[in-house]
């Protein structure tokens, strides 16, 4: 989906009636959730996506979109939170997965970032939109989330139903793919490439000129254009996995109701949603292990489709989806990753579709995987999780999506730890600081204290003193609460992290207005800590 939204107009589908939602994998037990996204890197078998232990992995993720658009980083950027309280926030709501759509355009080597605050943001001025994404990656994955890479568009200027067009031909596409596969490999936090965003049809058949699925046709055929920049990219990074959309309509052109003639009118769905074919012509890799199929589903905000007013709606949704996707899940062929779904709820048709939709996908670690549309305000006919000031949430749709969430490891609540004891210092033993200045500029700082745990036992919950150098005052500050009286502040646990265990360490980063200096008598839960 572009930010603003498309309008897409699907055709009348025949739906087979469902007598009711069926959940798909097994209802997932509280120590599943403990796994987070897992550890290495991802592989899938059947329909389950594994990390490097064999344990089973769902990602459960947000999009947060801006690359793709003539910013060329993060929208949100603007605001008065740093991008840092923006992840810190995403995980701790109990997303385990950022999904980054880009275009080509922001890859180019004079590719210039806008539309950052300098005040809240001071880091990021200057940085080109891939070391800006550089930097989000890396925090990301200090919060135990993964990252996929979408590739939205070819250009800033909109959606496109090739993967290529006369300015940006597919050499281009696949040459981009692998300079990013190259560029972050060996970090395991970027898990994987989403080929293209919503290849979808074009022209009206038998003339028809869009994206088709096992047409045969190479210059048309999504299928095959997945397989020749999968298997590219797999060539430099073997470990990505692979994420592959689905058409609209699988001829690749939109059917002509009005000319009298049914061969050529076919089923048509979502943009990017339609993996009906999939199963007759699948995706064939050159690593096994590596595919993951993504299909796009979107509620009546984004367009009316007919089964929202057929007459057995919502009853109706289980065989649609299963037609769509959910079969390539149910019959064990591949993993699923939903990776684009979402609605205003403005209208109650719509509450009711999310609830049916996160209800297929199953509870638990065996879920089928998702990312959100989106984390952004600013999406013109989904809004987002996130309200217009880019920091309180529109908890109707959170909390539609809560029990879905899996958080990454250190993100958000584990339901299976049991709360401890508090400590007053820590256990038999104390703390050790490590100060880091990340930037200044004329006027003020950044930087991240990292707090070490050195005792025998947890401290729960944790709380950091420290005191700045005289004139020094906290601006923002993130992974606790931060609160200043003269040169001494206090960082108090969140609730989502309150324990600090035994060697476990805390980066408190923070900017902060005045002259730059280290923090100094560090204490943790009153213990003394050394440098």
């Amino acid at each position: 989906m572009t930010q603003w939204r498309k309008a897409f107009g699907a055709l009348a589908a025949a739906v087979v009636a469902a007598s009711g939602l069926v959940a798909l994998g097994a209802t997932g037990q509280a120590a599943a959730a403990a796994s987070g996204t897992g550890s290495g890197y991802l592989h899938t078998s059947g329909n389950k996506i594994l990390d490097n232990t064999g344990a089973t992995v769902r990602l459960t993720g947000i999009n947060w979109f801006g690359m793709e658009t003539d910013n060329k980083t993060f929208h949100g950027l603007w605001s008065s939170r740093t991008w840092r309280q923006q992840l810190d926030q995403m995980a701790q709501l109990g997303y385990n997965t950022l999904r980054v759509p880009f275009s080509d355009d922001a890859l180019k080597p004079d590719a210039k970032a806008t539309g950052i605050n300098d005040y809240t943001n001071p880091d990021l001025i200057g940085l080109s939109p891939l070391q800006i994404l550089d930097k989000v990656i890396g925090y990301a994955g200090q919060k135990g989330m993964r990252v996929i890479l979408d590739r939205h568009r070819p250009t800033s200027s909109g959606q496109t139903p090739l993967w290529y067009t006369a300015g940006v031909p597919e050499s281009t596409w696949i040459n981009d793919w692998k300079t990013l596969a190259q560029r972050y490999a060996g970090n395991t936090t970027v898990i994987g490439a989403d080929l293209h965003n919503e290849p979808h049809a074009e022209g009206t058949n038998p003339a028809a000129t869009g994206a088709c699925w096992g047409c045969g046709d190479t210059a048309r055929d999504w299928r095959l254009a997945a397989e020749r920049a999968g298997n590219a990219i797999l060539g430099v990074q073997p470990n990505w996995l692979i994420f592959v959309e689905g058409v609209s309509c699988p001829s690749g052109g939109l059917s002509n109701v009005w000319d009298g003639d049914p061969s050529n009118d076919e089923d048509c769905g979502w943009w990017g949603g339609n993996l009906s074919k999939a199963g007759e012509f699948p995706v064939r890799l050159s690593v096994p292990g590596r595919l993951v199929y993504s299909p796009h589903e979107y509620a009546t905000s984004v367009y009316n489709q007919p089964w929202f007013s057929a007459p057995d709606y919502p009853a109706n949704l289980t065989a649609i989806w299963d037609k769509y996707w959910g079969y390539l899940y149910k019959q064990n062929i591949a993993p699923l990753m939903m990776g684009e779904f979402g609605t205003t709820l403005a209208n109650p048709v719509d509450k009711v579709w999310l609830e049916k939709l996160m209800a297929y996908t199953g509870t638990g670690v065996n879920g089928i995987s998702f990312t959100y549309w989106s984390w952004n305000p600013n999406s013109g006919d989904t809004g987002g999780i996130l309200n217009d000031d880019w920091t309180t949430v529109n908890q109707a749709k959170q909390s539609i999506l809560q029990p879905y969430l899996i958080p990454p490891a250190g993100g958000g609540p584990d339901p299976t730890t049991t709360p401890t004891t508090p400590t007053s210092g820590g256990g038999t033993g104390g703390c050790k600081t490590a100060w880091k200045l990340d930037n200044s500029w004329q006027g003020g700082f950044q930087g991240a204290l990292t707090v070490t745990n050195t005792a025998t036992s947890a401290a729960n919950p944790w709380k950091v003193v420290f005191t700045l150098p005289a004139g020094a005052t906290v601006a923002s500050g993130w992974n606790g609460t931060f609160t200043q009286s003269g040169t001494t502040v206090t960082v108090t646990a969140p609730s989502y992290n309150p324990s600090l265990g035994a060697g476990a360490a805390v980066s408190l980063g923070f900017t902060a207005n005045g002259t730059s200096g280290a923090p100094s008598a560090v204490t943790l839960n009153a213990a003394a800590c050394t440098t």
